[in-house]
């Protein structure tokens, strides 16, 4: 099949007086004679186009409502929508992610990303992105190693950091969910599974080391195949050892199968894994009454039924026909932090480009829908959430609608270690 790119400087004007005061971007009288773009680049073919289309949606807003307002100190602002998808892999593919950050790089007008989604996307855009010193800043791509600087040589060759997070990493993601299972689940045994992906491994490693440290006995760990349809034999496996526990680090195309075939084989087992699981493609490919009952966390505060965001929420709920979830909130505020930052260097005197529109991300300090927002000299949030959830079915609802049929169990228990 031919692989299909959306390449679209979107052009946004919608009416959205409220959001106006609260963006403080009035600008004067000839804001449209300037343009900036800001890059989207997010997986939005496969088995996680769902899930990725909410968090475009959510950048998508913050640009519009931005434009509404008169755009941002007398600049307009596009948007550049790339797809790191293909069918052939059946979600992201990093070599089209490498792509998708050159097409960025070498267009000057672009000077921000919101994205990329994945770890492996971010891997393989990262080492690009720092040559150009375009920074990019995720809703969701959860790897420590991406900000570590340890790996700085890898990913950030000219130096600075180009890589901004809205997320807490698998550092914590991992870890906190073993304390849960431990602490909540009283989990006393559990076996580990990955998809083989950058995401899936490092998180399943956080874990392990993490339920090893505090006394969780792990009786195995195995790799999936993404590709293979059948997990039966290594469920059959598992299922001799009597595990309490099962946890999986990955993203959709894996766990929808695994997660299928292990309410047949060991159903009465607690199961879980990240923020991979967190979407209508898991809830719609399990189905019910598989996918009841699973747990997964989301590394940013819960904050979509928070009275504050409400005008905000239903706004995203009249134009998308859909309410937002955890990660539309970590999109918009992805390009939220990139029009302040916009600007804060307009409002500077100096010119608007992506050196200095990385260097005003850098020192962000602003309130968004999720809280307050600030970097470290790494790019990683210094406030640090992990939030648990279960799919418990309601049927009032559809059965891929995310916000209904995850249920927030609250927040997970910090490691002391972190």
């Amino acid at each position: 099949m031919t692989r299909s790119i959306c390449w679209n400087r979107l052009a946004v004007a919608i009416a959205t007086s409220a959001m106006s005061a609260a963006f403080g971007l009035f600008a004067p009288a000839g804001a449209a004679d300037k343009t900036v773009a800001i890059g989207i680049e997010l997986p939005l073919t496969g088995g996680d186009a769902e899930l990725a289309t909410t968090m475009k949606d959510g950048a998508m807003l913050a640009i519009d409502d931005a434009n509404a307002a008169g755009g941002v100190a007398g600049y307009k602002l596009d948007a550049a929508v790339l797809d790191s998808g293909t069918a052939t892999t059946g979600q992201y593919d990093p070599a089209q992610a490498a792509v998708n950050a050159r097409k960025l790089a070498s267009d000057s007008k672009v000077v921000a990303i919101v994205g990329p989604a994945t770890s492996g996307e971010a891997k393989a855009m990262l080492p690009i992105l720092s040559e150009a010193n375009l920074a990019a800043i995720t809703m969701s791509a959860t790897n420590p190693d991406l900000t570590d600087p340890k790996f700085a040589g890898q990913f950030r060759p000219k130096g600075k950091a180009v890589f901004f997070r809205m997320v807490a990493t698998d550092a914590y993601q991992g870890p906190n969910m073993a304390n849960y299972f431990k602490d909540v689940l009283h989990v006393k045994s559990v076996y580990v599974l990955d998809d083989g992906g950058a995401y899936g491994v490092g998180l399943a490693d956080a874990f392990e080391g993490q339920a090893k440290k505090i006394g969780i006995k792990v009786l195995g760990r195995d790799q999936l195949n993404p590709k293979e349809a059948d997990y039966t034999t290594v469920l059959t496996k598992i299922k001799g050892m009597g595990p309490d526990g099962l946890y999986v680090g990955g993203n959709a195309v894996a766990t929808v199968k695994l997660a299928k075939q292990a309410y047949e084989v060991i159903p009465n087992a607690v199961k879980g894994g990240g923020d991979g699981l967190v979407g209508g493609d898991f809830l719609k490919g399990v189905g019910f009454p598989a996918a009841d009952g699973w747990y997964a966390t989301v590394p940013s505060p819960h904050v979509t039924d928070d009275p504050a965001i409400q005008e905000w929420a239903n706004r995203f709920t009249a134009r998308y026909k859909k309410p937002p979830e955890d990660y539309s909130i970590t999109s918009h505020d992805a390009a939220f932090v990139i029009i302040d930052a916009i600007k804060r260097v307009a409002a500077s005197g100096k010119e608007v480009n992506r050196d200095t529109v990385r260097d005003a991300i850098q020192s962000t300090n602003l309130k968004t829908l999720q809280g307050e927002v600030a970097f470290d000299a790494n790019g990683d949030m210094v406030t640090k959430v992990i939030s648990a959830y279960q799919v418990k079915h309601d049927p009032k609802y559809p059965d891929g609608d995310v916000t209904h049929q995850f249920k927030y169990v609250g927040v997970t228990p910090a490691s002391a270690s972190n």
